[in-house]
């Protein structure tokens, strides 16, 4: 039998071995820190045993898949200790997961005190150093086997199996678990471990089975890197929106209100408006979208031309849906096929495309309760939401307009390192959930994967992600705990037209079916807050923040001031308030420190005689003393990029006026140019930079215009553009 390892080289056995006497025979000290072998690209336990020639790779605890060994020991070593301190409790699965582990559990919930009684027992099993010893049964023995045990889960379990399927199970000082493996050779090789939390959690994840508790945990090889994870972790639990945007006063929920409905305070909402007026200004006067205003629900007929009714029911609520005399509603999940009506209200020729509407949108949708979280997952929410109505020809360029919008977005936002991009496909296995057939979502996915790949965007595909009618282009992040969500999407629809009766007229007269574009630019409100508290932890940039600026008189003598002070700066649009509680100056500075604010700003006695305000900022700490016309002054917006000139105080309009007539004498074609490039040249990668350079010059070179130029410069006259 011939053993070909990693590095290429042979070994050769006469005789059958296990993994782990191959690993010995390597070295003793490979076989000490062994935790799986690699047989043909498939891991397997130590204990297997090799009587064939194969390409074998030690896995050790240094690699990704010995680590997943060592944490799925560890979860078995903690349903050894829940059954030692609480017998009654059923045992169903745990698995390794990517920061740890967890195993479910039938059993009251389990507070802290028990996860720290539940640690010191698994302390005892791993110092005992119980052996990990794997037998098999026969199908009909294992089910009697854990029957015998009382434990129903795991009978269920097997009976799923196919007949004559042979179970293995591992024993570890008495304790016996079904399991397929692999695991350590014994418990001593949980090193450094942590029971995080604890949760409810459904049975194999269906709401309408048993709930069980489900106690979270990780393990490490090193008590290093424990201890750097579970610092990670407490910066993760001090991020957490749900925990920090509360603290905050952002937002809150109550019950008798429901799941998924969050109520957002004056500061919460405050962020939202600045959000939402920000993306309508962008879209409607940059990016060339007119805006609609649709209803926030129809009749179920609107959902069933869609496909809604048969594709969407599920996760959609339906008004009056038994009653004989009203007509069944349902609210909206979404906004397309209402715009669809805003674009067919006329008739449009080829020269209108594309047509984009975008719409500040209300959506409902019918989420699970066990799903509900803070703000990333809510029943109720608001999307900037939008819709491209175009020629085929044009949907390369409208996708790459809209990838382009979504990344100056993210980066404005300071989060586009955040982010990564997803092809998601349909399932091929599950044709009745789509539209369209196989060649149709063959042909649109190559079409985004084409789209996404010219323009050098990283991205990885999943399958079953797709909207049920076409192929989307999703922009992932990933909240402080390392669950992923969709933020952003982008999605290419070439099958709702026809369902509609959309069209518009085309160069000869015929009526042609457009395709449509269905994207965000941001996302839901909802979510991107959510993301951002954690991002930034609560410390917003300046614009964001609610509350900018707090005035902190340093008693009531000084309120008149303050008020003063406060009146000035909110007549420049800063977000201000004042403090006027009867509090200790030192205290209401740690509230404002507390409270994250970018600015404080102390009035006192000399303040208020010399018409200043000291300042003190999150960012520079004490910045001293400052008449309040210089707070932020001109040089400081400049050097910020607030402005790009400065004008001699008393002169701004005619400055402005000079500047205005001074480029409206350029070529137009220069002009429109330059607004392109400060649109675009910031939104692609360095190496595009070039050929967007190339690409603007070539069209200047063309003109009538750049030959007057030349011709002006050579002859050293002023140029006569047209």
């Amino acid at each position: 039998m011939k053993i070909t390892l990693k590095d290429g080289s042979v070994k050769e056995y006469s005789e059958a071995k296990s993994v782990y006497d191959i690993a010995a025979d390597i070295s003793e000290g490979l076989a000490r820190v062994a935790c799986a072998g690699e047989v043909d690209g498939e891991v397997v336990d130590l204990r297997t045993v090799l009587d064939k020639d194969c390409n074998l790779n030690i896995i050790t605890a240094s690699d990704e898949e010995g680590l997943k060994v060592i944490r799925h020991t560890a979860s078995h070593v903690l349903a050894q200790a829940v059954k030692k301190l609480f017998p009654d409790a059923k045992i169903t699965i745990g698995p390794a997961i990517e920061d740890g582990f967890y195993y479910d559990f039938d059993h009251a919930p389990f507070s802290r005190e028990d996860l720290d009684n539940l640690e010191a027992e698994m302390k005892k099993i791993i110092k005992e150093g119980h052996e990990l010893k794997r037998f098999t049964l026969p199908r009909e023995e294992a089910i009697k086997f854990m029957q015998e045990r009382n434990e129903p889960y795991k009978v269920e379990l097997i009976e799923e199996l196919p007949e004559g399927e042979e179970i293995s199970f591992y024993d570890q000082g008495g304790f016996v678990d079904l399991c397929a493996g692999p695991h350590l050779m014994t418990t001593k090789g949980v090193k450094a471990f942590k029971l995080t939390s604890s949760s409810m959690a459904y049975w194999r994840g269906n709401s309408d089975k048993a709930r069980l508790q489900r106690i979270y945990g990780t393990a490490f090889n090193k008590k290093e890197e424990l201890k750097e994870y579970l610092e990670k972790l407490e910066d993760a639990k001090r991020r957490d929106h749900n925990k920090l945007g509360r603290e905050m006063g952002l937002f809150t929920t109550v019950d008798v209100i429901g799941q998924g409905l969050p109520l957002f305070t004056p500061k919460g909402t405050k962020m939202i408006m600045k959000l939402q007026r920000w993306i309508e200004d962008l879209e409607d006067k940059e990016w060339g979208y007119v805006r609609t205003r649709t209803p926030l629900m129809a009749k179920s007929d609107l959902y069933k031309i869609s496909g809604h009714w048969d594709h969407y029911m599920d996760g959609m609520f339906i008004l009056n849906k038994d009653s004989d005399d009203k007509e069944t509603m349902a609210l909206r999940p979404m906004t397309c096929p209402f715009q669809y009506y805003v674009y067919m209200n006329e008739q449009h020729s080829y020269r209108d495309l594309p047509y984009r509407m975008s719409e500040t949108s209300t959506l409902f949708r019918n989420e699970d309760s066990g799903e509900m979280h803070g703000l990333t997952r809510v029943r109720q929410f608001t999307i900037t939401e939008a819709h491209i109505i175009l020629c085929p020809e044009q949907a390369e360029e409208e996708l790459t307009r809209c990838t382009e919008l979504c990344h100056y977005v993210m980066t404005t936002l300071g989060i586009d390192g955040d982010v990564t991009y997803r092809l998601s496909k349909w399932d091929p296995n599950n044709k009745e959930k789509y539209l369209g057939d196989e060649a149709y979502w063959n042909s649109t996915q190559q079409y985004l994967r084409d789209v996404m790949d010219k323009n050098g965007i990283k991205y990885t595909e999943a399958d079953g992600e797709a909207a049920f009618y076409g192929p989307k282009i999703d922009i992932q992040a990933k909240n402080v705990y390392g669950k992923e969500d969709t933020m952003v999407t982008i999605q290419l629809d070439c099958a709702s037209a026809e369902k509609f009766g959309m069209y518009y007229i085309d160069e000869k007269g015929e009526k042609v079916l457009p395709w449509i574009i269905h994207r965000t630019s941001m996302g839901c409100y909802e979510r991107t807050l959510a993301w951002l508290i954690e991002h930034y932890a609560g410390k917003f940039p300046t614009w964001l923040c609610p509350e900018q600026v707090r005035v902190l008189p340093i008693s009531e003598k000084y309120a008149d001031y303050a008020e003063q002070v406060r009146k000035e700066l909110a007549a420049h649009d800063v977000d201000v308030t004042v403090d006027n509680r009867s509090e200790k100056i030192g205290f209401k500075i740690r509230e404002a420190r507390l409270d994250k604010l970018p600015y404080m700003l102390v009035v006192g006695q000399q303040e208020a005689e010399d018409g200043t305000v000291s300042v003190r900022s999150r960012f520079a700490g004490d910045e001293g003393v400052k008449p309040l016309g210089e707070f932020i002054d001109a040089e400081d917006c400049l050097r910020l990029g607030l402005v790009n000139r400065l004008a001699p105080a008393g002169k701004t309009v005619s400055a402005a006026l000079d500047l205005a007539e001074r480029i409206a004498h350029k070529p137009f074609e220069a002009i429109k140019l330059i607004k392109k490039g400060v649109r675009e040249i910031g939104m692609v990668s360095s190496d595009k930079c070039f050929y967007k350079n190339l690409e603007f010059s070539r069209s200047i070179f063309k003109t009538e215009d750049c030959k007057e130029g030349v011709d002006a410069f050579l002859g050293k006259r002023s140029p006569q553009f047209r």
